[in-house]
């Protein structure tokens, strides 16, 4: 018989945590694909991303790269997706993000924040601030990207290239399909300006046919 009794990787982290793992959940099963399938497609495991979709754990910025690739979408749409509704969606006029606005993105030692609105654009803007010294892993899409520092020193490491060092002022244009990856050059925190193409399409990564109903 249960007893009640909520454990910790039934809590669910927060509110945006949650929107962003039933839009994933969402678009997964639109995408008529498994979770078993995703966990193929992007390297991550089955339970992880279990815990995602019910808002048990919040992705990194590396996963929701992965994720939003296998799904046919951008790691900035699903960042959005965290962010309540908005009742001028339909709108066309400009966009103004306050500077304690935008979807946000925890990550392990920083943050990323969206500086748009939900909705379709041509290019997705994230303010970016980190303090982490260890680059960890690539990320890696098909489309182009530029940063430039505001503040801190960074090491861009493009793979296959010599890293760079870059300061407030600095910039980086690389094309799509270059793995990248930044920490801290010297311990102290950084801030950047990340723009990234939105894709021209969104293809869904094929994970093989998957018969009527069996999507989780």
């Amino acid at each position: 018989m249960s007893t009640g009794t909520t454990t910790e990787t039934d809590r669910v982290v927060d509110d945006q945590t949650q929107r962003i793992g039933e839009h994933i959940r969402a678009r997964r099963r639109a995408a008529r694909l498994t979770l078993v399938q995703v966990a193929e497609l992007t390297g991550l495991s089955h339970p992880f991303l279990s815990q995602v979709e019910r808002g048990h754990s919040r992705a990194s910025m590396v996963s929701l790269e992965k994720i939003a690739t296998a799904l046919g979408t951008t790691q900035v749409e699903l960042l959005a997706a965290g962010a309540p509704e908005r009742s001028d969606q339909e709108s066309r006029g400009p966009e103004v993000i306050r500077a304690g606005e935008g979807a946000r993105g925890p990550f392990s030692s920083g943050e990323a924040r969206l500086l748009v609105h939900a909705g379709p654009h041509a290019f997705e803007p994230l303010e970016w601030t980190g303090e982490n010294t260890d680059l960890g892993e690539y990320f890696e899409h098909r489309e182009d990207e530029f940063l430039t520092v505001l503040a801190g020193d960074v090491l861009l490491d493009l793979r296959g290239q010599e890293p760079l060092r870059l300061g407030p002022g600095d910039s980086a244009y690389y094309r799509g399909g270059t793995g990248h990856r930044w920490c801290s050059a010297d311990g102290s925190r950084f801030h950047m300006i990340v723009v990234k193409e939105t894709p021209r399409a969104g293809v869904v990564a094929s994970a093989g046919a998957v018969p009527s109903g069996d999507v989780a």
